[in-house]
């Protein structure tokens, strides 16, 4: 009862714990998608192609603001994508080294520009480092705003979308000769994954996020063969771990609540890969272990 009541009334407990809940839902239902195309490591190469664009976007306005932040993530990681994108599409590079190269040039270049920002001596550039790990305990209630708003957005267009998504997921090519726009379509999709990305900065900072987009779906993705259902447990998975561990983060001293929530994701993964009723291990050996009875059984 203590701890629901801290919940509610504690302005930095309501704050990290509801940030990291909708991180976890938006992170969750869109990473479904990246997961069964096979594009985990896309969320990891746009959230740290979005670095660059926080310290550019500082150093041309000279606000932290978090509109201002954001909006110079998601430029960044937009731009990120697209070069991904263009360079799959028109050289014989293959995916997975463009999602590398992109990857360390962009973190790269935002690391530099973030040593300037340091060197600078301007007293207003404190904090921005925090973006590499996220620092939830900062968030204020507009930060928590803003990210449901982007996240609302998000999630209202998969909604939207969600039978050409589908399609597009399982059969891009039986999309294609249904007259889907199946290249615009995947773009799309690609830059829902930077909005998840780009509200996910304050709260895991950008080397932790991919976790955030991967996890849940793959712990999802052992419980059923439904996408609806994987949607709904990730979105549950993500928001349970985040909320696990922004009160972990908040009431144990000197644990950062990014990895925490990490962590919290990690055991989930690690029950539904042995516990899973669809793909689980235990599961698994259980109906093995039943068809070896069975055929031992059955009379010659």
């Amino acid at each position: 009862m203590s701890l629901l009541n801290d919940l509610i009334h504690d302005y930095t407990l309501r704050n990290v714990s509801l940030g990291s809940a909708v991180l976890g839902i938006v992170s969750g239902v869109l990473g479904c998608f990246a997961v069964l195309r096979r594009q985990g490591l896309m969320g990891d190469a746009l959230s740290h192609a979005a670095l660059p664009g926080v310290c550019l976007a500082y150093m041309l306005t000279g606000s932290k603001t978090p509109v201002t932040l954001m909006l110079g993530a998601a430029v960044a990681g937009w731009i990120g994508m697209l070069i991904i994108l263009q360079v799959v599409r028109r050289t014989r590079i293959d995916p997975g080294s463009a999602l590398g190269i992109v990857l360390t040039v962009f973190f790269g270049f935002g690391v530099v520009l973030l040593t300037v920002i340091q060197k600078s001596n301007d007293a207003n550039q404190a904090g921005l480092d925090k973006f590499l790990f996220g620092q939830a305990a900062a968030l204020v209630h507009e930060q928590v705003v803003t990210m449901a708003i982007v996240g609302a957005a998000a999630l209202f267009v998969v909604v939207l979308l969600f039978k050409e998504f589908k399609l597009l997921t399982f059969d891009p090519e039986f999309a294609g000769t249904l007259g889907l726009r199946t290249h615009a379509l995947g773009t799309l999709l690609t830059g829902l994954l930077v909005a998840a990305i780009v509200i996910g900065l304050n709260t895991v900072g950008v080397i932790l996020m991919s976790a955030m987009l991967v996890a849940p779906a793959s712990a999802a993705r052992q419980w059923t063969h439904s996408l609806s259902h994987m949607i709904l447990y990730s979105a549950l998975f993500g928001a349970g771990s985040g909320l696990v561990g922004a009160v972990v983060s908040v009431t144990q001293e000197g644990v950062p609540t990014g990895p925490a929530i990490v962590i919290c994701l990690a055991l989930v993964v690690v029950l539904s890969l042995l516990f899973g009723s669809a793909q689980g291990l235990v599961w698994e050996w259980i109906r093995r272990f039943r068809r070896r009875n069975k055929i031992e059984e059955t009379p010659a």
